[in-house]
């Protein structure tokens, strides 16, 4: 079993209130992330390195005061001095919580490369910078033995190479039993967009 992303409680008729609060809440926090890490975009990304990919924001709502759980990869970023203050007033000015006390916290994923999210965003590091489609999907195949899982798949469809024509490959390691209702499946797709077009990435 996983736990709920929100966790409250509220009348039918404010129901779509606070799942409208809680996109907010969501978008301000990747904003934040997206916003700061271009400040410091010529630090590399790379498979012992940091980089600050969201895996899961958790919400739990009391009458005063919201908890926020951020899970992240490599919390480096939100780690900086006044960074957790600073996301705090852009989350309040956009959800104007003049009345309720936010309280955010920070998890680090045990094993982050067992999250879709940060492979498929090492997986878009990669072709920017060029490397060839087949040798960042076998890095990233080789990152997963880092982490505690039984098979892996990685589709990459578009202009691969910059050939005219678009294709799709993939690579799958280990067992994926798509038809087993109880085993635990993480999925993720990430849109690149590199000089020759965009490509999709299903992991």
């Amino acid at each position: 079993t996983q736990n709920h992303h929100s966790f409250w409680f509220a009348q039918p008729k404010n129901y779509s209130e606070g799942l409208q609060e809680d996109k907010k809440i969501r978008n301000c926090i990747k904003n934040y992330i997206q916003k700061n890490r271009k400040k410091s975009s010529n630090r590399k990304i790379e498979s012992d390195s940091s980089s600050e990919v969201i895996t899961r924001i958790e919400i739990q709502k009391e009458i005063d005061t919201i908890h926020i759980i951020i899970h992240i990869g490599f919390p480096n970023l939100l780690k900086k001095k006044g960074a957790i203050e600073e996301l705090e007033k852009d989350i309040q000015k956009e959800v104007n919580s003049v009345n309720q006390r936010l309280n955010i916290a920070i998890e680090k994923v045990k094993e982050p490369y067992r999250e879709p999210n940060i492979l498929a965003e090492y997986i878009a590091f990669q072709l920017k910078n060029r490397v060839s489609f087949r040798k960042a999907m076998k890095k990233a195949i080789e990152l997963t033995k880092k982490a505690d899982i039984k098979g892996v798949k990685i589709k990459i469809a578009g202009r691969l190479g910059g050939k005219e024509i678009a294709r799709a490959e993939c690579i799958k390691k280990g067992r994926l039993p798509l038809q087993t209702i109880r085993a635990k499946i993480d999925y993720c797709c990430y849109p690149i967009r590199t000089i020759y077009g965009v490509l999709g990435v299903k992991i």
